[in-house]
């Protein structure tokens, strides 16, 4: 079987404005820092692997040469246009398409890793993706994680909170009270190598970030 039943509609995830804000933004945090971030999310990545909500594509240079292929997954018709121009540039070979966490275009068990990138926070159901994710990842594939969750911090935790509806309709559904780790857990992934770090990705900016892997539980 290659996809589950279909996500959401597509059109209801293109987000125009924030696609173009995203697209300015991300590259700032890039200087700032997160570039080493992304080298350390693929650090270990190989085979045949799916990256969800791929964005503008900022990863794909990272991409160690043991990868073979990365089916980039992306529903943002102007993100797709970016993350084009970065496949053709990059050191493994890219394939970037149309589609959603909910829906992957892969058959059951058919690829070796699985890249989530600041993309569980804004999927309508990340229990519902993960389980996606699930299916079309081999026994013994690997789910590699870079996502910012919610402070730790009482009053930074509680402002969050406070901001979460405008943000969400700024930000293209992102959620920021969202624990990407608790949320793996939850869909029967054993977490490794996690960490969890404050970073600043841009002025004004202050983001608590989850980095790991994690693989199918089969106890």
């Amino acid at each position: 079987m290659d996809r589950t039943s279909p996500g959401p509609d597509m059109r209801s995830l293109q987000h125009p404005m924030f696609s173009r804000f995203w697209t300015t933004v991300s590259s700032i945090a890039d200087r700032r820092g997160v570039a080493e971030f992304r080298r350390e999310l693929v650090r270990g990545t190989a085979g045949r692997v799916v990256e969800v909500g791929a964005g503008n594509g900022l990863n794909f240079a990272h991409y160690p040469v043991s990868v073979t292929e990365v089916i980039a997954v992306e529903p943002n018709d102007s993100l797709r246009v970016h993350a084009d121009r970065h496949a053709r540039s990059a050191p493994v070979p890219v394939r970037v398409v149309a589609g959603q966490a909910e829906a992957l275009p892969a058959a059951d068990g058919s690829v070796d890793g699985v890249v989530l990138s600041q993309v569980l926070c804004s999927v309508p159901s990340p229990q519902r993706a993960l389980r996606e994710i699930r299916r079309v990842l081999r026994p013994g594939g690997t789910v590699h994680f870079l996502e910012h969750v919610r402070s730790a911090r009482p009053l930074v935790g509680a402002f969050q909170q406070r901001i979460a509806p405008v943000w969400r309709r700024l930000c293209g559904g992102c959620e920021l009270h969202r624990d990407a780790a608790v949320e793996l857990e939850r869909a029967g992934f054993a977490l490794a190598a996690t960490r969890r770090f404050g970073f600043s990705p841009g002025p004004l900016f202050w983001m608590t970030y989850v980095l790991g892997s994690a693989t199918p539980d089969e106890g």
